[in-house]
């Protein structure tokens, strides 16, 4: 894969201490990006001044700024802006599309470590690096239990012909499973890649409470179609995960109050169906994407 080019949009919202260390970390690449676009999301902070001085040095940075919607809106309010800088996308011709937060740091050779998988294996669709935080002084691997198809919502690159089949992204809470069970249903892989680290300066749910990062989780697992039986056993197994009982509760509360609500999900039955089917050979100790090895 001979110089790929890549566009990288970054939804950013109230991250002027943040984004610099993204950009930062964009404009030292050994491949550098075609195009990147940030998307000042409403930011009361400088956020988007940040970002203007960064595209007034890097002729491949550019700017959308979004009017302030009053609050932040995870999932789909981060679609919204995602949508809208990639509709501000000049470059008809790339062959990946990057969606990154705000608030990472990654080494120069992160991307041209990343398109070497890619050109390894031509069915991976979606993939993304491993995602690390600072905790007691140590970068650590935030979420270890991740399932094997899962690539993290902050660090995602799609291969063009997977982005393509998928028809892009939901404006939903849920979109990042969403797209690659999308994905792996029309035959395509996804994964993290282990042994290549990004390092994520503000932990997951961390911008409001765990409480409701717990219940937006729940929520999205709904949106996503996952069998009820699956989602039960999913809460009994977080039971005794700190904080104990907490996190249970939590993606209970917005699963199944959502059920009962019959909440419209972004998908269709045939979706539902290939989720709900991967969930029960889970359940039956069958070969299934929840439990398959990378």
């Amino acid at each position: 894969m001979s110089d790929p080019r890549y566009v990288v949009i970054i939804p950013a919202r109230d991250e002027e201490l943040l984004v610099v260390n993204t950009l930062n970390s964009l404009a030292a690449q050994t491949i550098p990006p075609a195009e990147c676009v940030v998307v000042n999301d409403g930011s009361r902070d400088a956020t988007g001044d940040v970002a203007e001085r960064f595209a007034a040095r890097y002729p491949w940075v550019r700017v959308v700024h979004r009017t302030d919607r009053g609050c932040r809106a995870s999932g789909g309010g981060v679609m919204e802006a995602f949508a809208e800088g990639f509709a501000a996308v000049r470059l008809s011709g790339w062959d990946f599309l990057v969606k990154l937060d705000a608030d990472l740091s990654f080494e120069p050779d992160y991307f041209q470590k990343c398109f070497a998988r890619f050109e390894a294996d031509a069915r991976l669709g979606i993939g993304g690096g491993m995602i690390c935080v600072q905790r007691s002084g140590k970068s650590v691997v935030e979420f270890p239990g991740d399932p094997p198809f899962h690539v993290r919502g902050a660090t995602k690159i799609y291969r063009r012909a997977c982005w393509d089949q998928i028809g892009g992204l939901v404006r939903s809470t849920g979109w990042d499973t969403i797209d690659e069970l999308m994905a792996n249903q029309h035959g395509w892989k996804t994964y993290t890649f282990k042994e290549i680290l990004l390092l994520q300066h503000r932990e997951t749910g961390r911008s409001g409470t765990r409480w409701r990062d717990y219940v937006k989780n729940g929520r999205a697992n709904y949106l996503t179609g996952y069998h009820p039986l699956f989602m039960f056993l999913k809460c009994m197994r977080r039971l005794l995960a700190g904080p104990y009982f907490v996190m249970s509760a939590g993606l209970g509360w917005g699963y199944f109050s959502a059920w009962v609500r019959r909440m419209p999900r972004p998908v269709d039955r045939a979706f539902v169906e290939y989720v709900r089917r991967e969930q029960m050979n889970c359940i039956r100790g069958r070969t299934n994407l929840w439990t398959r090895p990378d």
